[in-house]
């Protein structure tokens, strides 16, 4: 099965392409400049250095939040119309879910956390039960870190871009009890987001293209500016 993934959910933006288990292509890029100036051609180069088109594609999978507002809202868009237009299924993965998918063998507490900014981070909490089986112990938030933190009173491993930001806070609330993923884990890989999305339509949990949209957790800043003028 050919799956093409995509994550616009921070300022890296990723393309995927596996074929099965195997990870055919994957390119990432780190910028200032929106996705919607990047994202097409990303996805046409990353097809094209595995000779494949988007109508060899068996499936797409994309991340839905949370994260970036509107880097999520041009990363769904984009799946939903490759899906209309091919009529294959699109699969709705978690940003939370790619981080801690990661770790397989990892026996204590994953905590994947990402910079909501406004001194709030999104985060929750998973157990790795089995072979690439994960629980999820807490639900996707969106929390003051300190407040967070001190419910946590297992070995936990952190990791995402709120580690870089909030990591001495970590340290200094867990001591002995945080571990941290290697730098290079921080960002989300579309390749496991395409991983959880192939085992998503393997399985017929497939979205409803009219129906997905992004999981913000929070309101954009948008509608609470609105709300704020309309009282």
């Amino acid at each position: 099965m050919i799956i093409l993934a995509v994550d616009t959910s921070t300022l890296t933006g990723c393309v995927a392409v596996l074929n099965g288990d195997t990870v055919l292509a994957e390119v990432a890029v780190t910028s200032q400049q929106t996705h919607a100036k990047r994202l097409v051609s990303a996805i046409d180069a990353t097809l094209g250095m595995t000779d494949h088109t988007i109508a060899d594609c068996d499936g797409f999978a994309v991340t839905t939040g949370p994260g970036s507002f509107t880097g999520l809202r041009i990363g769904i868009s984009t799946a939903k119309g490759l899906g209309v237009a091919t009529k294959k299924p699109v699969a709705g993965v978690s940003t939370l879910d790619a981080l801690a998918y990661q770790f397989p063998l990892f026996p204590h507490l994953i905590c994947p956390v990402l910079d909501a900014r406004k001194g709030q981070i999104y985060t929750a909490l998973y157990e790795c039960t089995g072979h690439m089986k994960w629980k999820r112990v807490v639900e996707d938030c969106a929390v003051e870190p300190a407040q967070w933190l001190r419910q946590v009173h297992d070995p936990c491993l952190f990791v995402g871009d709120g580690t870089v930001v909030y990591g001495e806070l970590i340290r200094e609330i867990l001591g002995d009890l945080a571990f941290f993923a290697p730098g290079y884990l921080n960002r989300v890989r579309a390749s496991v987001v395409g991983y959880i999305g192939m085992q998503q339509i393997l399985d017929g949990q497939t979205a409803d293209v009219d129906q997905l949209v992004p999981h913000y957790i929070r309101k954009p800043d948008a509608k609470i500016k609105r709300r704020k003028s309309e009282t």
